[in-house]
């Protein structure tokens, strides 16, 4: 589907699309999302006390996203795939800002080094370079800086015809705040609903040593999808 007929399809958002000229296209293709519950207290050590953490009826989550990175490019430049095409894990928190509901990243990691340096120059988003593999079935990661491993053994199931209340506040959000030196960067993106299925896991192993007291035990809900294609518009700074 092209940019502009993607942008036509709008009933499923919270707020309008911006009036300004989208700035890159992206795909996020063959994802898979482990979520958890956590607590708010240790989760509140790595948010800025500027954003508001998002709470579903009355609990925290952090998501743990694998999926590949297709065709990512500026709106009048094509991709150029030994950069546009690159593997990609981030571990988000939900979380508000001025009556907006998004996503922070407590993590992002790539799986191509100069796909990397690019992103985190452009977006000034915290990418980090881990080597990441993938099959049909399983989603491997390692990066020996950090001692940061992840392994999913997994077979995707039925496609979900009907998502639930948690499903569409986990999966269905259209801005981003990431906290810089001196200001909050705020990204605003569009893309059509998730398709979602069902998920089993074979196998998992998730070791981030400096999330144990957040991530320490299996997933309380997953999802696969094969994917959305999206638009994103220029980031903003705010004041802390």
């Amino acid at each position: 589907m092209k940019p502009k007929e993607i942008l036509k399809k709008t009933k499923h958002r919270p707020w309008n699309i911006p009036d300004e000229n989208w700035k890159f296209y992206q795909e996020w293709r063959h994802a898979i999302f482990l979520h958890y519950k956590v607590d708010i207290k240790e989760l509140e050590k790595f948010v800025p006390k500027t954003l508001e953490i998002d709470l579903f009826q009355g609990n925290s989550w952090v998501s743990i996203v694998a999926f590949t990175m297709k065709k990512i490019r500026p709106k009048y430049v094509p991709s150029f795939s030994p950069i546009s095409n690159f593997h990609e894990i981030n571990i988000r928190t939900y979380v508000k800002l001025n009556n907006k509901c998004g996503v922070y990243f407590l993590s992002i990691e790539a799986g191509k080094s100069l796909s990397c340096k690019i992103a985190k120059r452009i977006s000034e988003l915290p990418y980090r370079f881990s080597k990441i593999k993938r099959t049909d079935n399983t989603y491997q990661s390692k990066n020996s800086t950090y001692n940061d491993k992840l392994d999913i053994d997994f077979n995707i199931g039925k496609e979900q015809k009907e998502k639930t209340e948690l499903d569409i506040w986990l999966t269905e959000r259209y801005a981003l705040f990431q906290d810089a030196e001196d200001y909050i960067n705020a990204f605003e993106i569009h893309h059509l609903e998730w398709p979602i299925n069902n998920i089993e896991l074979r196998g998992i192993g998730v070791n981030y040593p400096r999330f144990k007291n957040l991530i320490h035990h299996e997933p309380d809900t997953t999802h696969y999808s094969k994917g959305v294609q999206v638009i994103s518009w220029g980031k903003k700074k705010m004041e802390k």
